[in-house]
């Protein structure tokens, strides 16, 4: 079935609730062909750690939400969740789900170790907008998954009144991305679906550091090739990369 406006295919993408990001660079970042219906992440709880884990346990639940829509592929842009869930249990979430509902879903932290996976990388350093607790979280996660975590810039926004992660400009964490420019790695992550990445991932296109991703960047690719049945490739995420086709669309927004 071909959409007007999904004729490539159309992605279900979960979001937490008070992300203010997810949607506009998800509307840069996607191909031409290929388009999105958004669900929100709810939870009354408190904390942020609480409200992941509330997230986490209800993306089955939240999936129901687009009904009989014609999904080529459901998506979770929110990787803190993954983190406090575990490698194991968000595999067998993973499995669960697409057995249910017989489409792929992807969460932003797995795009993120796939793409690191055909990069071959393994010394990789973070931009994190995190509190010291969701860090510590997040380094634990990537080691599970066999990678060295050897630098981490931080550009957590503790004065917001708002919120500390989906408050921050892009100005604040293209800083913190400058900081490990001049570090070993084989590539740096833009961490959280809540930060502005773009504008940073776009200046730093041809710079001297290691090759720069987001969690963002990283889904989009990721649900591209899932809705094209592709297996994920280092040529097609590099085309992602150098900004192919994303970067014009974000000088135009």
């Amino acid at each position: 079935m071909s959409l007007e406006y999904a004729p490539r295919g159309l992605v279900g993408m979960l979001t937490p609730q008070a992300n203010t990001t997810v949607e506009p660079e998800f509307n840069i970042l996607w191909p031409k062909g290929v388009a999105m219906i958004n669900a929100r992440l709810v939870s009354d709880k408190n904390t942020i750690s609480a409200r992941l884990v509330d997230y986490f346990q209800n993306y089955g639940a939240t999936l129901s939400q687009f009904a009989n829509a014609p999904v080529g592929v459901a998506a979770a842009a929110c990787t803190g969740a993954s983190y406090l869930a575990g490698r194991e249990r968000e595999s067998a979430t993973v499995k669960e789900i697409e057995a249910h509902t017989g489409y792929s879903f992807v969460t932003a932290a797995l795009a993120v170790v796939d793409a690191l996976a055909v990069m071959k990388a393994k010394r990789i350093g973070l931009v994190s907008p995190y509190p010291d607790d969701l860090n510590h979280a997040s380094v634990t996660y990537w080691q599970s998954h066999g990678l060295e975590v050897a630098a981490v810039s931080n550009a957590f926004n503790a004065e917001s009144s708002f919120h500390p992660i989906y408050s921050l400009g892009g100005s604040i964490a293209g800083q913190a991305l400058l900081q490990l420019e001049n570090k070993l790695l084989d590539g740096i992550v833009m961490l959280g679906t809540g930060m502005p990445t773009l504008q940073p991932i776009a200046e730093t296109i041809g710079w001297k550091g290691a090759p720069v991703m987001s969690c963002n960047l990283c889904l989009a690719w990721r649900a591209v090739e899932a809705l094209d049945r592709k297996t994920p490739s280092r040529d097609t995420l590099d085309t992602w990369l150098h900004g192919e086709g994303w970067v014009t669309r974000l000088k135009a927004a």
